[in-house]
């Protein structure tokens, strides 16, 4: 940091379990990917290339590069996935991990409908070879999944051996997890929380409003996802207590609570 401010929140150092940021590339060029890393690489935990981003973006390796170079592991958008299994492809998708040495995947079923033994399945064979994020929730807006639902489909991913759990927004925060207009699905979350660490769940908050109601409710190391580049730092302000957003929340809270 610049200089001392007292009494901020303490956050996890990396790498960490908890309090991880996970950026949202959408078609960077490598260029903006270094300038990007070299104002916020200390605040990003791990990067997502958007859903199929990485078929189409020239350059792909050298971004690869450039990450890895910041010591920032990159993972392939679940999108991606679902677009392999859906045309049969699953040893081509664990070829082209191996291609481009990746070491965080991503299964999901947001777009695609799939047997979740199935799912499981997937989950099982990856996490040999690769860390294995699972995404839960519908990118169907119209498809609503009831909390104990939720529960049981987070419980049995961990089990099969993902590392953490992402709860479903996209990228527009509008779906999954919140409603249309983007408010948290607060009944939902608090009611996954009874069952589900928190340290183990990866929520995808794109807009300001989703993460400063997360760091309300879990604190400065809640893990927080989708967020844009451009985003990043404004996000590490919002933890730290030192946007208005935040400000008076972590003033108000005693010693103990500034450490949460």
């Amino acid at each position: 940091m610049n200089y001392t401010l007292n009494n901020l929140p303490e956050r996890e150092l990396k790498p960490r379990e908890r309090g991880f940021t996970m950026a949202m590339d959408k078609g960077l060029s490598v260029r903006e990917v270094e300038d990007f890393l070299d104002v916020a690489g200390e605040y990003v935990d791990i990067v997502k290339l958007g859903w199929a981003t990485s078929y189409v973006v020239p350059n792909l390796q050298k971004k690869l590069d450039a990450y890895r170079a910041a010591g920032i592991p990159v993972y392939f958008g679940g999108t991606l996935f679902e677009a392999f299994i859906a045309r049969n492809q699953f040893e081509d998708y664990r070829r082209i991990l191996d291609k481009y040495q990746m070491t965080f995947a991503e299964v999901s079923d947001g777009s695609l409908e799939m047997n979740h033994e199935e799912k499981l399945q997937y989950i099982q064979t990856l996490a040999e070879q690769v860390t294995v994020l699972s995404e839960v929730g519908s990118k169907d807006a119209e498809k609503i999944i009831p909390p104990y639902k939720w529960i049981q489909l987070m419980q049995s991913e961990l089990d099969a051996g993902a590392w953490k759990v992402i709860g479903e927004a996209r990228e527009g925060g509008n779906v999954g997890l919140f409603r249309s207009t983007g408010e948290v699905r607060s009944g939902l979350v608090e009611e996954i929380l009874t069952k589900i660490p928190f340290e183990k769940i990866l929520w995808e908050a794109p807009q300001k409003a989703q993460q400063v109601w997360f760091i309300k409710l879990l604190g400065a190391n809640v893990n927080l996802g989708n967020i844009a580049p451009s985003e990043v730092i404004p996000l590490e302000t919002i933890r730290l207590g030192l946007r208005g957003d935040t400000f008076h929340h972590f003033l108000n809270m005693d010693d103990a609570g500034l450490k949460s």
